[in-house]
């Protein structure tokens, strides 16, 4: 691998230094070309600093002031849609006279179990929502958040996402059970609307364990989604 990411993450681990777990999971997303947020960058760079004595290469300084950083999207799977059954038509063979009848009976039985069938497809729901695909308190066609899971422990990575139709930018926050503010983030929504990020559950105001809220906040709209986090 040529990410510098990827070796100062490598050499942390070899040397011991940091959080093993946080760090073994920013390497695997390195080696699978996944999603790596600002915050994992932020906290590999100041180890590297640390420990490494340099500063890794992949830190990059804004050009533009009034452009803020957005994180790398995100692939969502597609919605996977149940196949419908299929409906076999039996077409009854030419037989001597003295098979005749038991031959009718054959097709009659096969046609009234396809008759079965379709009764019973037709009342199964169809679903054209990934069924591996979390759920969110707050959705819509235009404004959406989501998370990976609705419970998260001390030091998780919370993969968040969402449809935002009406801005090019969202604000996400997330409050404790107090109401005080503990991560922030502004991303940039791709061409569709879409846009998506990750935090970490850990460090100041994560202490106590208790229901946290994400939040969302486009040019005209605010939605949120609780979570139970323990620390």
């Amino acid at each position: 691998m040529s990410d510098p990411l990827f070796d100062d993450v490598k050499e942390l681990l070899d040397k011991e230094k940091g959080d093993e777990r946080i760090l073994k999971q920013i390497l695997r997303a390195c080696e699978n070309n996944e999603v790596v947020s600002n915050y994992e960058r932020n906290y590999v760079r100041k180890l590297a600093e640390k420990h490494l004595g340099r500063k890794p290469v992949f830190e990059k300084k804004i050009e533009e002031k009034d452009e803020k950083p957005s994180a790398p999207d995100v692939v969502i799977p597609k919605p996977t849609e149940i196949p419908q059954p299929q409906i076999l038509q039996t077409q009854p063979k030419v037989t001597k006279p003295k098979n005749q009848k038991m031959m009718l009976g054959i097709v009659a039985a096969a046609l009234v179990a396809i008759i079965i069938i379709g009764v019973a497809a037709s009342e199964l729901p169809v679903s054209t929502t990934d069924v591996a695909k979390p759920t969110s308190s707050a959705t819509n066609l235009s404004f959406s958040i989501d998370t990976d899971s609705n419970s998260y422990q001390k030091k998780d990575i919370i993969s968040i996402s969402g449809v935002s139709k009406s801005s090019d930018y969202v604000n996400l926050t997330i409050e404790n059970q107090d109401g005080i503010l503990v991560w922030s983030e502004q991303v940039k929504t791709k061409n569709d609307g879409r846009y998506s990020t990750l935090a970490i559950a850990g460090g100041t105001g994560w202490e106590k364990s208790g229901t946290f809220t994400l939040k969302a906040e486009n040019d005209s709209e605010i939605i949120s989604k609780p979570f139970s986090f323990t620390s």
